[in-house]
């Protein structure tokens, strides 16, 4: 039995001929059904010389106009506009560039793009371009902040291992975080750079009044992760997530523990921690977990470091965590 083909529209979604009359404010109006559409045939892009220069062989292609030299990245156009469209020409462009914007960061992205964020989205001009190309940006040494990536900064093209001739097979960081080697080689993979080791942030010597805040501080965060895991909605926050985070301030070490719901600290160092958070003061954690700031707030403002691009998600959880003890406190003062 030959199989049936689907079509763009099912039959299912297609109405009928019919009209019918409707009420409105004691007056008759009549309805029909009816239908306007257009039927195409699109590309994503995919089979364009650039893309497939992407996924292939590791290359940047931009187009040159063959009469004033201009050269477009990505190459948009095969006439250039300025030369009473005389044709263009494929060129291979450099894969070092600068920044010809400060790049917005998206912290909190849809569904669609959670799986990437926090990411910086850009545009650089790289070696023998004349235009800027669009792209995301990130760093090797821990979350992007503001501040990190602005324009000017000379930034690198980075391919993923595993490319499907996308512009998502590709993002930018910057030449600083990268060697001199790393610099110059054409197609350096995400896989060569160096994400395991991000460089933590350096604190002062810890005073005698700085112990005695950590350990209060300590003491308090103890008692707030026994009532989140005593409540419902906030062990629901966390529910099917674990991880194991070292947490380093000025003054000493703890452990975050989260673990399918139940949620614990203690004063112990862990050997080998999911990611690492770092502030210098305890209580901008405290503040962030009795819900008298955000946590995520003060990943943005360089408050609070952590060691994990990818492990903003759990910083979102923490913050779910305190919030949904909070409203559980408020409702039950209430009755």
């Amino acid at each position: 039995m030959a199989e049936k083909k689907q079509k763009v529209i099912p039959d299912e979604y297609i109405p009928e001929v019919a009209s019918r009359v409707v009420t409105i404010e004691g007056s008759d109006y009549l309805v029909e059904n009816d239908a306007m559409y257009t039927f195409y045939e699109r590309s994503m892009g995919e089979f364009s010389p650039f893309f497939l220069a992407i996924r292939d062989e590791k290359k940047i292609l931009g187009c040159k106009c063959t009469k004033c030299g201009i050269v477009r990245v990505p190459p948009m156009l095969t006439h250039c506009p300025d030369c009473d469209f005389a044709p263009t020409q494929p060129v291979e462009v450099g894969q070092v560039g600068r920044m010809n914007t400060t790049p917005p960061i998206t912290y909190f992205a849809t569904s669609l793009f959670l799986h990437i964020a926090p990411y910086g989205r850009g545009r650089v001009i790289l070696e023998g371009a004349d235009t800027a190309m669009s792209v995301n940006l990130y760093t090797t040494t821990g979350i992007l902040v503001p501040g990190l990536i602005k324009k000017g900064t000379e930034v690198k093209v980075i391919f993923k291992g595993e490319r499907v001739g996308e512009i998502t097979d590709i993002f930018c960081v910057p030449t600083s975080e990268l060697t001199p080697d790393q610099i110059t080689k054409k197609g350096l993979e995400e896989s060569e750079l160096n994400w395991a080791t991000p460089k933590e942030p350096v604190f002062p010597k810890a005073s005698e009044e700085d112990i005695a805040i950590y350990k209060q501080s300590l003491k308090e965060m103890q008692a707030l992760a026994a009532e989140m895991s005593k409540s419902k909605r906030a062990r629901k926050a966390i529910e099917g997530w674990k991880r194991d985070i070292a947490v380093k301030t000025k003054a000493g070490e703890f452990a975050m523990c989260i673990n399918d719901g139940d949620f614990s600290i203690e004063e112990r160092r862990l050997g080998s921690p999911d990611f690492v958070m770092a502030c210098e003061d305890p209580k901008t954690l405290l503040d962030g977990l009795s819900y008298k700031g955000a946590i995520t707030d003060s990943v943005i403002m360089k408050k609070l470091w952590i060691s994990k691009n990818m492990e903003f998600n759990t910083i979102f959880k923490l913050d779910r965590l305190a919030r949904f003890l909070a409203r559980e406190k408020k409702e039950a003062a209430k009755q």
